[in-house]
């Protein structure tokens, strides 16, 4: 808390810069500052908006400013701070783990709303009673006009009061006749904070009380205990798909609220919230918050201000909701633990699954890890006793997991003499479903019409001209599109290169397919969900629940499709080019495919029907489609554990990605060389392995040429010395540090 002391304030701010800075405080704003408020400074020629975190009397003896030099804050933005002791220290600790900026990770840790100028409480105006009738008869014997007294009863009616408009329309009147019950003192004007409730609309599902199975239980029981013991515990709850992790996941956050505390639930997809956010909210009601980016500016201020407040105890998000300001947190579940959605894949990067586990550690609460294909480094974590380990083995009322199948698209092809999309088997197999009157997903995992457009004649594809990437035909928007910077050009006539007029179309997207599946079963109800159907609001909701209510026969769709939904109904499961995932140069692809069949093989079957899956490939020996045909994570465990260990990558070594982007390729290896130097100086003791400078996977993006630099090493300390180190020594060596982007723990290598 300031007093009348306080004289400096440290401040950190949203800029990629590793230190805080120093700043005067006017005599005026001493008695407004504390520690966690927004706070307008200057900054260099602009003013930037930062965040106090340290007031100081007097300057410390090692720091390096002259006081009289110091600048002074410009204006104490919050009347009471925004940040809580705990995020403080959560968002600190999140910036120093991943080499981020701390300044950054605030910011992240707002809604958009917050920092938004333009986003402020929604006001209305209302009325409330202050007398009742038979006061004002005792104080005043003018009689009420009728008017008057139809508003009086509509206000009592109402509870004592009424918004403004509300009660205009209700009662028929103008202003005149309230006004004047204001001036008799029967009436008062005041300003409501209107809540806008994103589930204000939903149809909430009716609850159903049934028996655990005695793996539910025995989990449940568990992790209650936990909760119980006021000590941080870390629980990974393995549980096949259909074995009733959420109904687990709902009682523990019960058991949480009911001994005092308050509860959180990560997601990985914002197509998973609506599906969970309605059945918290059928359960705790009003108690339940939602923070997800497709909520309007104006609803996620609200939700976060009711967190802040206190009066919503239950938080649901996707991972920026793991800052969510909650207080005496006693249970955090992160669904489908797995998923890479967890990864911030820009600045400030950040995992909210080990956030998680980490806010859990500090706030002496319990985190429970879920899902059916667990991370690599999860399991072996469990496996070592780092993680308490509980396992759903059978589905729920020991209703058989689906039959799983792969086609051998080489067979296919030889049969048919080309290439096609889809099998005669998988086609058999969508109609005799349809005719049963039973539900259909097909899974592809790649957008647009089509993958990209060759030119016959030379052999040139069509490129974006601001990254080393093909554009993807959308026949939709005609268009050709790049799926990373969303550059768009019209579709050619003629090859650009060699002006031929012999362009070829090459492989299918969710948008080919769902054309595919229309023209064969003209008669079937048919959606497609990707990011380019599902742009607007509530159009992913909606389509859900006309699935769900068997509105429609067939869903077409990338990844959003494969994980966490509900559908009795759908018995058929087909997967196209499944090998998409498999040819990715990325040290997770195998798991990435094992998981993504895993989890879309799970869809079927969940009903009283059985399921089958059918899965397309031209690679049918690859262990990982071997392995989630059986549905058999601990036969592919054993066999990527080996390969991972073989290789050098986690989680036997730690690794660290450093990206240097610049616009200008000899700036971008310039850098790149100095930061080479830099960490080979370091690395005197040759405990890191440095590989690079080297151009990225994709080594132009946005405009921008990407060099990489891998470092492996066995300790994570060895790791964070040298690279702390080495980029201390190439700043001031002349390289551009904006120009460098540091992943910790990267979920990916491209």
């Amino acid at each position: 808390m300031p007093d009348a002391r306080t004289q400096f304030v440290e401040a950190v701010l949203p800029v990629p810069i590793r230190r805080s800075f120093t700043y005067k405080v006017p005599e005026d704003l001493v008695a407004k500052i504390k520690i966690g408020a927004r706070l307008r400074l200057p900054f260099g020629k602009r003013d930037l908006v930062g965040y106090a975190v340290g007031l100081m009397d007097e300057l410390p003896p090692e720091a390096d400013v002259d006081g009289s030099k110091l600048k002074y804050v410009i204006e104490v933005v919050d009347d009471e701070p925004l940040i809580t002791p705990e995020i403080l220290g959560l968002t600190k600790w999140t910036a120093e783990y991943y080499a981020s900026f701390w300044g950054e990770m605030l910011k992240a840790s707002l809604p958009a709303g917050i920092n938004s100028e333009k986003v402020r409480p929604k006001l209305r105006k209302a009325v409330k009673r202050i007398q009742t009738p038979d006061e004002d008869r005792h104080h005043d014997a003018k009689p009420l006009t009728g008017q008057q007294q139809k508003i009086l009863d509509l206000i009592d009616a109402s509870g004592g009061e009424m918004l403004w408009t509300e009660l205009q329309e209700h009662a028929d009147v103008g202003a005149s006749p309230i006004n004047t019950l204001v001036k008799r003192g029967l009436l008062e004007i005041y300003v409501q904070d209107l809540y806008r409730d994103p589930m204000a609309h939903a149809h909430l599902p009716e609850l159903t009380n049934f028996e655990l199975t005695h793996e539910q239980q025995t989990a449940l029981d568990a992790i209650t205990e936990a909760i119980t013991s006021g000590e941080y515990k870390a629980l990974l709850l393995h549980g096949v798909t259909g074995s009733g992790k959420t109904e687990v996941y709902i009682r523990a956050m019960r058991s949480a609220l009911e001994q005092g505390r308050s509860a959180m639930m990560l997601v990985p997809e914002i197509a998973l919230t609506p599906v969970f956010s309605l059945r918290l909210r059928a359960v705790f009601g009003s108690e339940v918050a939602i923070l997800h980016s497709n909520l309007s500016a104006g609803e996620r201020y609200d939700e976060w201000r009711r967190i802040r407040r206190g009066d919503a105890r239950v938080v649901i998000g996707t991972r920026s909701a793991v800052f969510a300001p909650l207080e005496d947190i006693g249970l955090i579940v992160v669904d489908e633990e797995h998923d890479p959605s967890y990864r911030q894949h820009e600045s400030p990067f950040y995992n909210a699954r080990d956030v998680s586990v980490m806010r859990a550690h500090s706030a002496g609460a319990v985190v429970v890890l879920g899902s059916a294909t667990p991370a690599m480094e999860s399991y072996y974590n469990a496996q070592n006793g780092k993680y308490a380990y509980l396992r759903l083995a059978a589905r729920i009322e020991g209703r058989p997991m689906a039959s799983a199948e792969l086609i051998d698209m080489r067979e296919v092809f030889k049969q048919k003499g080309k290439d096609v999309a889809l099998s005669d088997e998988l086609l058999e197999a969508i109609d005799e479903t349809y005719l049963r009157g039973e539900q259909i997903i097909v899974l592809l995992n790649r957008r647009g019409f089509s993958q990209f457009v060759l030119c016959r004649t030379c052999g040139e594809s069509m490129k974006c001209k601001n990254c080393d990437i093909t554009l993807t035909f959308h026949r939709s928007a005609g268009r050709l599109v790049c799926h990373y910077c969303n550059y768009r050009e019209p579709i050619p006539k003629e090859c650009p290169h060699c002006r031929s007029e012999y362009l070829y179309f090459v492989g299918e997207g969710t948008e080919n397919l769902e054309e595919q599946l229309r023209k064969k079963f003209p008669e079937m109800r048919i959606a497609r969900i990707d990011r380019d159907t599902m742009a607007h609001k509530g159009e992913l909701e909606q389509v859900l629940s006309d699935f769900a209510a068997h509105r429609i026969d067939m869903l077409v769709g990338t990844q959003m499709i494969a994980k966490g939904h509900d559908f009795p109904n759908v018995t058929l499961v087909g997967v196209i080019s499944v090998d998409i995932g498999l040819g990715l140069p990325d040290l997770r692809s195998a798991e990435r495919t094992f998981q993504l069949l895993t989890q879309v093989a799970g869809r079927s079957g969940r009903g009283d029907k059985p399921g089958r899956v059918m899965i397309q490939t031209y690679y049918p020996e690859h262990y990982a489609l071997q392995h989630s045909v059986q549905q058999h994570y601990e036969g592919f465990y054993a066999e990527e554990i080996r390969y991972r260990e073989r290789l050098a990558y986690p989680p036997f070594f730690v690794l660290a990605s450093i990206m240097i982007k610049h616009r200008d390729h000899t700036m971008a290896m310039t850098n790149a060389s100095i930061l080479r130097k830099a960490l080979d100086a370091a690395n005197h003791e040759r405990r890191v392995r440095v590989l690079g400078p080297a151009p990225a996977t994709i080594s132009r993006l946005k405009n921008e040429f990407r060099i990489q630099i891998i470092l492996k090493a066995q300790s994570r300390r060895a790791l964070r010395e040298t690279l702390d180190m080495a980029l201390a020594d190439a700043e001031s060596q002349g390289c551009e540090m904006r120009r460098v982007y540091v992943e910790i723990d990267p979920v990916n290598l491209m």
